[in-house]
């Protein structure tokens, strides 16, 4: 944007279509990372000019012709120059988001909502779960996404959403509210399972921090935005999953499952606990490092995985 004055660029690019082609060229132009609802910089394009339009991201190619007013053009304008000089993605400058075709609101005190989970909770986590879930558990909350679909998956299911920052917790409240979901997902801090001794769940899902030392100090700058405790997690990334591994058997019912995502991290899992038969789940849609364990394998690895836990 520094290159062409906002006002030369107004004078001569009119449409909604214009203005998408014209973002689209300066994020490239630019070498903007995506990553954060979206892989492209056409996409990026698309949800930032309709949005300052205060248009549907899902709209009709007739109205691509359609002429903006000059109010409107500095609008986007100033949206494509923030998205381009701060390295801030899309989704906290219009605190939208969507996960497994629901949307939610993000800000800074929660990372943008990414998880290939999406796809099992779309799928109910078949064929992984083997009955119907009466209590779920999602652990590392952030904006409350995975809780909240795991609600409109399993109507009748009772969820904790748990997180130890309060500040995360209470993204996850509005959304909570916005979905209509007060009665059945109930946000609670905790630090891992601290918050809700005693109790027990037919599924445990969550989405921890899991980066290594080596992909925070690599990551692209969009990244700078998120909040740092819901990255980085240790010199392996796996602090925090340690710690998921020696517990989570205890908040588990018999046939209960664990579903547990760490990305990258999943050369570091298969490093540390060799001899652990992780079932590592494929997904269509793409993303990869989850994996599923029942509580009978946590039971029966219990000692390996405590003994592993960092002092």
């Amino acid at each position: 944007m520094s290159r062409i004055s906002s006002t030369l660029v107004a004078t001569q690019l009119h449409t909604i279509g214009d203005y998408i082609r014209y973002a689209t060229s300066e994020f490239n132009r630019a070498e903007l990372f995506f990553g954060h609802g979206t892989d492209n910089a056409r996409d990026e394009a698309i949800n930032l000019v309709l949005f300052a339009l205060y248009l549907p991201n899902q709209l009709d190619d007739n109205w691509l012709n359609c002429r903006l007013l000059e109010e409107e053009k500095q609008a986007v304008l100033a949206l494509i120059s923030r998205r381009i000089n701060e390295r801030i993605p899309a989704a906290y400058i219009t605190n939208q988001a969507m996960f497994a075709n629901l949307p939610f609101y993000v800000d800074e005190r929660v990372l943008v909502p990414r998880s290939p989970i999406a796809e099992l909770i779309e799928k109910r986590f078949s064929p992984y779960l083997t009955k119907e879930p009466s209590r779920i558990l999602d652990l590392c909350t952030g904006s409350g996404c995975i809780a909240i679909a795991c609600a409109y998956a399993f109507p009748e299911a009772e969820i904790d959403a748990l997180d130890l920052s309060i500040d995360a917790l209470n993204v996850a409240q509005i959304n909570i509210e916005s979905h209509g979901l007060m009665e059945q997902v109930i946000p609670i801090q905790s630090d891992i399972f601290s918050g809700v001794e005693g109790l027990s769940y037919d599924l445990i899902v969550t989405n921890p921090p899991y980066v290594d030392l080596d992909d925070v100090n690599n990551m692209p700058d969009e990244y700078q935005h998120e909040p740092e405790m819901g990255l980085g997690c240790g010199h392996d990334g796996l602090d925090v999953v340690r710690k998921i591994l020696a517990q989570a058997e205890q908040y588990l019912n018999d046939s209960g499952i664990l579903i547990c995502e760490v990305g990258n991290s999943q050369v570091h899992v298969e490093a540390t606990y060799p001899e652990v038969p992780f079932t590592w789940i494929s997904f269509s849609r793409g993303g990869h490092g989850v994996f599923m364990l029942t509580k009978a394998q946590l039971t029966q690895y219990s000692q390996y995985f405590k003994e592993r836990v960092k002092k």
